[in-house]
Order: structure tokens, then C-alpha cells, then sequence
């Protein structure tokens, strides 16, 4: 079995599946399709996109939005809790980071100065309580290097792609925003992005390019 994602060429909200199939240690390769000359061709007219093929090269399985694709791969191969109370806390943590994006997204749309002090706002606030509750669950986790339990997770993956979009792919659009980012991260989420970022399963990906550990301590 292998897969293909199609996304464009950059970090933006497919990086914890890339990180997902990295630790799967399963067998994939990215296409980036021209866009949008070939956003008729995709599922709905969307991207990211994956498409696992069978062992005899034959597509067996297609399906689109990150969301669903992280989902489908962290049950896949086990990256998120078999109990369906304690994978709702995850994925629950992984929406409310992805609120974060759509704040983001408001602040590029902004048309006048009222909306876009508004939405700064919006995009600071959300912030603060998604690494509050980021910190809440590591201490909880007796500062393991994890959001739950003692190995690498669904919800971990999910932070390091979330972060490492920030810091490392929106601030070409936003440069304010390492700033902000870097007065609000914790020690404790520091330590889980280095831990993340040095996991056995996944450094083969995450040591491609710049550290994120180091841009996300960076002062």
C-alpha cells in the first residue's frame, strides 16, 4: 500500500499529514498540481487531497479536507485512541487549533483598518487559549513530551504542523505573527515541539529543512 497527497508546494495545513504518513512509516510521495488549472480535476475542487493505492498500483481509496485525512490515517495506524471518548479529546484539541487558521484568515481578507483590528483581536485571543490548554494538558501529562499518554500522538502531530505553519509558512504573509507567537508559547510547549520534532518515528521528515524548535525559541 502507498499514498499520494496533493497540496501545494508549501507547509500550510497538510504538514500533520505528512508527519502522520512519516510515522506510519508507510511508503508516499507529493504531487502539486497547477492550480487552478487543475482544481476541477480534484475531489470538490479541493486541496489537500490523498489518494491511497492498493499493493497492485491500483487507487482504492480517495478523500480530501485535512481534517478527514488526518483522521483516517492517526485510526489508520494508531496514533489516536481506539476509546471514542478519549479520540474526541483530540481531535476536539486539533479544532481548536484549526479555529486559530480561520482567524488567520480573516486577518488576510480584512478590507478596512475596523476589521482587521478585529480580527487581530480574534486571531490573539483564540491563541492564547489554545496554548493555555496545550500547557494545561502537558502538565497534566507530568511533562512528558506529550499531550496524552507517553508516546507520540495524534494531537502531538497536530501541534508541530500547526506551529511549524505559523511560524514557518504564514509569517511570509504575516510577519507579526512569529512575534506574537513566540511571547505566548510556554516552556512546556516548547518541549513537546522538541520532543515531536526528535521522535524516532517522524524525524526523518521534520530534520528536512529548518528546525522548528529553534524558530519557535528563537527571541
Amino acid at each position: 500500500m502507498s499514498y499520494i497527497l496533493r497540496y501545494f508546494d508549501g507547509i500550510g495545513i497538510s504538514e500533520a499529514t505528512r508527519l502522520l504518513l512519516t510515522a506510519a512509516n508507510v511508503e508516499w510521495t507529493e504531487e502539486h498540481p497547477e492550480w487552478p488549472q487543475e482544481k476541477a480535476n480534484q475531489p470538490y475542487g479541493r486541496m489537500p487531497v490523498l489518494i491511497e493505492k492498493a499493493v497492485d498500483g491500483e487507487t482504492d481509496f480517495v478523500i480530501c479536507e485535512s481534517g478527514s485525512i488526518e483522521r483516517y490515517l492517526a485510526r489508520k495506524y494508531g496514533f489516536i485512541p481506539a476509546d471514542l471518548k478519549q479520540a474526541a479529546l483530540q481531535e476536539q484539541l486539533r479544532d481548536l487549533m484549526f479555529d486559530v487558521n480561520h482567524a488567520l484568515a480573516g486577518r488576510l481578507s480584512s478590507k478596512c483598518k475596523e476589521d482587521r483590528v478585529e480580527s487581530e483581536k480574534k486571531f490573539e485571543d483564540l491563541l492564547a487559549l489554545v496554548i493555555k490548554e496545550q500547557t494545561k494538558l502537558i502538565t497534566s501529562n507530568d511533562n512528558s513530551g506529550h499531550l496524552f499518554g507517553d508516546s507520540l500522538s495524534y494531537a502531538d502531530i497536530v501541534l508541530y504542523g500547526f506551529y511549524k505553519n505559523l511560524l514557518q509558512s504564514v509569517v511570509v504573509l504575516l510577519p507579526d505573527v512569529a512575534d506574537i507567537v513566540r511571547t505566548m508559547l510556554t516552556s512546556e510547549v516548547l518541549n513537546l515541539i522538541s520532543a515531536v520534532e526528535s521522535d524516532p518515528k517522524v524525524v526523518k521528515h521534520t530534520s528536512k529543512g529548518n528546525s522548528l524548535a529553534r524558530a519557535a525559541a528563537m527571541e
